[in-house]
C-alpha cells in the first residue's frame, strides 16, 4: 500500500499543486519537523523550524482554520523562506490543520503560481486532506 503522503501528494498534484510537504507539531520541543516533501533539496525531510507566535499560527494552529495566501506579499510577512518560494516560482500556498481532538497534529503544505487557490481548488484540497484524515493523524501520531 503507498504511503498515505504519497497518496495524498499524488492527489494535490494532480490539481496543480507544485510543492508539497507535510510538516508534524512537536510541541514539546516547540517545533514543526518536515515529514514529507516533494523537493526533497530545496526542503529536506530533516528540516525543523520552530513554532514562531504570529499570525499565522494564530489563524492555522491556535485557530484550526487553513491558512491561504495567494501572494508573496500576503505569506512573505511569516515565511522566513519566502525568497526560495519565490524563486521556484511560486506565488500562493495553502497550510491545512490536521487536527485531532483539541489539537493540531500538523499541516499539509501546498504551493502553486500566484493566485492558484480560488475558492473551489481550496475546497477540493480541503476535501482531500478530509478523505484522508484518519490516515493522516495516525502518521502524525507517530512523531
Amino acid at each position: 500500500m503507498t504511503h498515505v503522503y504519497d497518496q495524498l501528494h499524488a492527489a494535490c498534484a494532480a490539481h496543480g499543486t507544485r510543492l508539497f510537504t507535510v510538516t508534524v507539531q512537536d510541541i514539546a520541543l516547540d517545533v514543526a519537523r518536515r515529514a514529507y516533501t516533494s523537493h526533497p533539496v530545496e526542503y529536506p525531510v530533516s528540516g525543523t523550524k520552530p513554532l514562531t507566535r504570529d499570525g499565522w499560527y494564530d489563524h492555522c494552529i491556535t485557530g484550526q482554520q487553513t491558512f491561504v495566501a495567494n501572494t508573496t506579499p500576503e505569506f512573505a510577512k511569516y515565511f522566513f523562506d519566502h525568497a526560495l518560494i519565490t524563486s521556484l516560482g511560486l506565488g500562493s500556498c495553502i497550510n491545512i490543520p490536521v487536527i485531532d481532538g483539541d489539537s493540531v497534529l500538523g499541516t499539509v503544505n501546498l504551493l502553486a503560481e500566484e493566485h492558484h487557490f480560488t475558492a473551489a481548488r481550496l475546497a477540493a484540497y480541503e476535501a482531500l486532506v478530509t478523505q484522508h484524515h484518519a490516515a493522516l493523524v495516525a502518521e502524525m501520531a507517530k512523531g
